[in-house]
């Protein structure tokens, strides 16, 4: 198992577009993908689970990939919040 602190830095948040391309990422991955703040963990596979994490920007998000290709899943993952969800700076 894999785990990696991530910080959302796009100036909406984890609002449904950007819910929705983290999903779609994750779902190229077979490994079991779990995200969240403090004790809350949720699929990060479901775009509605997604949601109700109410990611403001600045959030701290915990991941957990645990499973085949978790470290491709993690690298994934951590790019696609750093590129702002593909939203831009």
């Amino acid at each position: 198992m894999l785990r990696a602190t991530l910080t959302i830095v796009n100036r909406l948040g984890l609002h449904a577009r950007a819910a929705t391309k983290l999903a779609a990422t994750c779902g190229r991955y077979p490994c079991t993908i779990r995200c969240g703040r403090g004790e809350q963990r949720v699929d990060a596979k479901s775009i509605m689970s997604l949601m109700l994490l109410a990611a403001p920007k600045g959030s701290v998000l915990e991941f957990e990939f645990d499973g085949d290709e978790e470290q491709a899943a993690l690298d994934a993952v951590a790019a696609l919040i750093a590129d702002f969800f593909g939203e831009g700076g």
